[in-house]
């Protein structure tokens, strides 16, 4: 039976992101509120953020929206050292936010429950309401994704992305951040229907490349990276913009496809210097956020807040590798190895 792209559970539950979003905002606003007036009492020292797979992506993210937002140092767990090692971390005055999409995986829920006993407030970012990380978080912040039965997260990942900014933009009470909240659910609609076939023909026949992000777009290329691996059977390496310069620019060539996602803030220069770079060396250049003499542009939705445009673009490309995964061959609903839950410990 031959598989379509726009007939797999991936395309349809990426759809959903911009309905998901606009059901979150509405449902969440009440317990921000209230965890936001806990935080302004008693303010946390650092923050500390603990996930796997997806969810670490949305932690990077989260890190840039935390650190550049609300000034505080946030820093990412590695659930292993409790789970594995038994060590416990002095985490008094500190706010540990605990991000997963089933809420059940076992290393994850004993070191959100160490941060507990050691004195930190426990905020779970959970789509599953009855899972043991939502019921032993101090605030339990639904993502109100509902199921996602394809093995590729989409929307999970998405409504992630959304409960940190609306969090973030409350807590900071930052007036652009506000107004990018209540547009974002009918942009993220707009960005599901963008065309960037243009990077499935480059990228049909593709083994190795880089995906290019830096700030609040980084986490999204480490998600992009991922779902190429995961969907499409392809070794892609997410890399920061600064540190692509680093060692790994020595194998880009003619025609090393490389994707790029850009945001229009302080990362902008540093981005742009190092696409020319790449464009100078006669690779296939891939771009959403800024057109470029010499490379593919993909469109995107302009004049978004920086912290939005990231999430906006990561709506397109799941269209995209949801269709390029089908080109290539693959289901990206069940792909190889890969069960919807992970259970590490």
């Amino acid at each position: 039976m031959t598989l379509f792209a726009q007939d797999t559970l991936m395309h349809k539950e990426a759809r959903e992101a911009g309905a998901v979003v606009a059901h979150q905002y509405a449902a969440n606003l009440p317990i921000i509120e209230k965890l936001i007036t806990e935080l302004r009492a008693s303010p946390p020292h650092a923050i500390v953020t603990c996930a796997r797979g997806s969810s670490d992506h949305a932690a990077t993210y989260a890190k840039y929206m935390f650190e550049t937002q609300v000034g505080l140092l946030t820093s990412s767990a590695a659930p292993s050292v409790r789970s594995v090692y038994g060590s416990t971390l002095k985490l008094n005055n500190t706010l540990f936010v605990a991000i997963s999409q089933s809420g059940a995986s076992p290393d994850l829920v004993a070191t959100a429950q160490a941060a507990k006993d050691a004195g930190a407030l426990v905020v779970a970012f959970v789509n599953v309401s009855d899972s043991p990380l939502a019921a032993l978080a101090d605030y339990f912040i639904p993502l109100h994704a509902g199921p996602e039965n394809s093995v590729a997260a989409t929307k999970t990942y998405i409504a992630t992305l959304a409960a940190i900014l609306q969090f973030t933009a409350h807590w900071s009470r930052s007036a652009p951040l506000l107004s990018a909240v209540d547009n974002l659910s009918t942009d993220l609609l707009q960005a599901a229907d963008l065309d960037w076939s243009a990077a499935t023909k480059i990228l049909s026949n593709a083994r190795n490349f880089f995906v290019i992000g830096r700030g609040t777009s980084f986490g999204i290329a480490q998600e992009a990276a991922l779902k190429f691996k995961e969907t499409s059977g392809l070794h892609a390496e997410a890399y920061s913009a600064a540190e692509v310069k680093h060692g790994p620019m020595a194998i880009v060539g003619q025609d090393f496809p490389i994707l790029v996602f850009r945001q229009e803030d302080q990362t902008a220069e540093s981005i742009d210097s190092v696409v020319e770079d790449f464009i100078g060396r006669g690779a296939r250049v891939m771009v959403a956020g800024k057109d470029f003499d010499g490379a593919v542009n993909l469109p995107y939705i302009v004049d978004r807040h920086p912290a939005v445009a990231p999430i906006l673009l990561v709506q397109s490309f799941y269209i995209m590798v949801n269709a390029l995964s089908v080109m290539r061959g693959y289901n990206p609903d069940k792909p190889p190895h890969l069960n919807k839950v992970t259970e590490t410990v």
